[in-house]
């Protein structure tokens, strides 16, 4: 396996929107079974910033 690297991703307030409510919708879509990737979508949605409210 390779080694996971960094990536830095640039998004406007509304593409951080959209990606906060995708990443919450695709977390309501899973059951217990699946717990090794609901614990990694939630690590993921941690790691993502507050949007700017204007």
């Amino acid at each position: 396996m390779g080694s996971m690297g960094t990536t830095t991703l640039e998004l406007t307030d509304e593409e951080l929107v959209l990606l906060r409510h995708a990443l919450r919708h695709y977390l309501s879509e899973f059951g217990h079974e699946e717990a090794d990737i609901l614990r990694k979508a939630r690590a993921l949605l941690g790691k993502l910033p507050e949007p700017v409210r204007k």
